[in-house]
């Protein structure tokens, strides 16, 4: 992967700076069970997140992390005898910062992609689908991906949902549809304050956090279960990846991991595949 961009490098140092957060550090005293050759840094487990998908990730009113994969990675970390931290940014200077070996992993609820698994190591540990949402009051009756022809849609940027909008609105132009208005944006916190200011109809969140959006009354579904794929965690080091599998298999074992989907009601990957590095990774 090429070299971070001076405004890529910028963005991911202060994201460094100022956003990593360390998690409670472990209870007890044991020996890590992963090389210190392979993290970053000696004894700690170093991953990036952007905690605006409830309720995967999101700052609560204490502006304390919380969500599915904050309690994941809290989890394994002990398994692994290492100290959690979390670092905070934007997704879209994640893959760059990742290559670049400012930390561990990933761990932002990302899609999987067969080109993903060709240049991060990727560990796929739950299922995820798409959703169509508007606010509460609009009259838009959209209910497939090609009634979205013709409207403005708003999303998260580098994201899995731009990539199957855009292969949508293609498809949907070469038909002799009209084309979308797509906007995007870094977060989906801005992608649901576009909607609420009507400065566009339709929002595409991923299933969950459509879900929690719903339950807080900001948007109403119209159509959901769209794009099916695997979420996944992601990795500059294959050691690292294989022990993060070994240990969601163990957890699936003792029905710990089981209790945590169902705690945040998450779609668990499915019971008959277990827990592996998919794909050959990045190129030496």
């Amino acid at each position: 992967m090429s070299v971070l961009s001076s405004f890529s490098r910028r963005h991911v140092l202060l994201g460094l700076a100022a956003a990593a957060m360390p998690l409670p550090a472990l209870a007890q005293q044991c020996k890590p069970s992963i090389d210190a050759s392979e993290l970053v840094a000696a004894g700690k487990l170093q991953m990036s997140m952007n905690p605006t998908l409830p309720p995967q990730q999101y700052v609560d009113e204490k502006g304390e992390l919380q969500g599915l994969n904050v309690e994941l990675q809290r989890e394994i970390a002990r398994r692994l005898c290492l100290e959690p931290v979390i670092i905070r940014m934007n997704f879209g200077g994640m893959i760059p910062a990742l290559a670049a070996g400012r930390f561990d992993g990933i761990n932002t609820g990302m899609f999987w992609t067969e080109e993903r698994s060709h240049t991060m190591n990727t560990v796929p540990y739950a299922q995820q689908t798409i959703s169509i949402t508007v606010i509460p009051d609009s009259t838009a009756n959209v209910t497939t991906a090609e009634q979205l022809a013709g409207h403005s849609v708003s999303l998260e940027s580098n994201s899995y949902q731009e990539r199957w909008l855009r292969s949508v609105d293609k498809e949907n132009v070469a038909k002799g549809l009209k084309p979308m208005e797509i906007k995007a944006f870094p977060t989906a916190t801005e992608v649901l304050a576009v909607m609420r200011a009507k400065q566009v109809e339709i929002g595409i969140l991923i299933d969950q956090t459509a879900n929690e959006m719903v339950r807080r009354n900001l948007v109403k579904v119209l159509a959901t279960g769209l794009a099916p794929a695997p979420t996944t965690f992601a990795f500059r080091n294959r050691k690292l990846a294989q022990r993060f599998a070994d240990t969601l298999n163990e957890m699936r074992a003792d029905g710990s991991y089981g209790k945590l989907f169902e705690k945040f009601g998450i779609t668990q990957f499915p019971a008959d595949k277990p827990f592996t590095v998919a794909g050959p990774g990045p190129k030496a």
